[in-house]
């Protein structure tokens, strides 16, 4: 997070996945909702995308929205480019992530590349993740046939530690895993999941001091005004 002089906070999300999962079609879906509609958070400029003429991120692309109830709350959004050649990069773009959307490719045959992806995510975080960076999770392109389900990635969360029994003291904090559609025109859970990324997101900041907070630091209904 950052705060400027005058008082605007800065919170940056990352949209984290393998190639070809759709992570820029999903920020392209969520650009369009809150511009074309009265939603909690709207662009306030347009996307910066720098892709291959495959339509493939080639680096990185980027949006910037701002809270319509909080004037002074911005979310920087990134995603980042999935190709294993660009794992440097990824490395330094995730550099101050407040919070990260592991987007999937739901197809079957590509569960152990998204493996794969979540293991990287997890070096990169080192040992962050859900402590200090919520996670949101978007099994994409269920659209599709032979995909995976919530509770097939579960299981994956859970074998990486990322998936909390209720006696840990952050159980309330595993991510929440949405079943989701990245085209516009089909579109599934493109604003509800990146909405509660960020409810969460200013939950952390506000109530744990950048980590999660305790049950009980906060009322549900009052930090959500706060968005």
């Amino acid at each position: 997070m950052v705060l400027t002089k005058d008082g605007s906070v800065y919170i940056k999300i990352v949209y984290w996945g393998m190639a070809g999962s759709g992570k820029t079609t999903i920020l392209e879906t969520l650009y369009r909702i809150t511009k074309e509609s009265k939603k909690d958070i709207e662009p306030v400029e347009d996307l910066k995308k720098i892709e291959k003429e495959s339509g493939a991120t080639l680096y990185f692309d980027r949006g910037l929205f701002q809270s319509t109830k909080q004037k002074k709350i911005f979310y920087r959004v990134f995603t980042v480019a999935g190709q294993s050649s660009f794992s440097p990069l990824r490395s330094k773009i995730f550099q101050g992530t407040d919070a990260v959307i592991i987007v999937v490719d739901s197809q079957s045959k590509y569960l152990e590349d998204n493996v794969e992806s979540l293991l990287e995510l997890k070096n990169i975080a080192q040992d962050k993740l859900i402590k200090e960076i919520p996670v949101i999770v978007m099994l994409n392109k269920q659209d599709l046939e032979e995909t995976i389900g919530i509770e097939d990635y579960e299981h994956v969360l859970s074998k990486e530690r990322l998936w909390l029994d209720p006696k840990n003291d952050l159980y309330n904090w595993n991510p929440i895993i949405y079943d989701t559609c990245a085209l516009y025109d089909k579109e599934k859970n493109i604003y509800r999941s990146f909405y509660e990324c960020a409810r969460r997101t200013v939950l952390y900041q506000i109530y744990g001091n950048g980590k999660a907070p305790k049950e009980g630091d906060f009322s549900d209904k009052g930090s959500i005004d706060k968005i």
